[in-house]
């Protein structure tokens, strides 16, 4: 069944704030591979211009799509998550995110489109720190399976 195109532009609450700590950075850079000093030295990052450790661009992924739940998890639309893939991600940065950061996220459902018996819903989280900055905007395309395509 077709998502209800109505729900183009609904808003959710901003979520309560997360405070990114170094030692998450530091487990993600890792778990992603990638060995920059700036994502584990505080050091190293500030040699860098930085005011802390550093996150790595996609960091801000763990929250943002954390923060889509609301609009997955919202009985209204009537998303099922069991037929959920994530499609696509993409950021724009107004400022690197840094340890310290309490950031909460606002997600709004900014399309929502069928293709081959398919939803494909794209979200849109605004991540501003807690002095209401801007920080990064985040898209986060998922599709919904239609019913029997399931893999054997």
């Amino acid at each position: 069944m077709a998502l209800d195109q109505s729900f183009v532009g609904r808003t959710y609450p901003p979520t309560d704030p997360y405070e990114v700590g170094r030692e998450k950075i530091r487990e993600f850079a890792v778990a992603v591979g990638d060995a920059n000093p700036a994502y584990a030295d505080p050091e190293a990052a500030k040699a860098l211009g930085h005011r802390d450790v550093v996150a790595p661009p996609t960091f801000v992924f763990a929250i943002t799509f954390k923060a889509a739940g609301q609009v997955i998890e919202d009985p209204q639309l009537g998303l099922d998550y069991s037929r959920v893939v994530h499609g696509d991600q993409k950021f724009a940065y107004t400022r690197p995110v840094y340890a310290g950061d309490r950031l909460t996220v606002t997600s709004t459902i900014e399309a929502i489109k069928s293709m081959a018996g398919n939803d494909i819903l794209d979200i849109r989280g605004e991540v501003h720190d807690e002095a209401g900055e801007h920080v990064v905007t985040a898209w986060t395309k998922l599709v919904a399976r239609a019913a029997g395509t399931e893999e054997a």
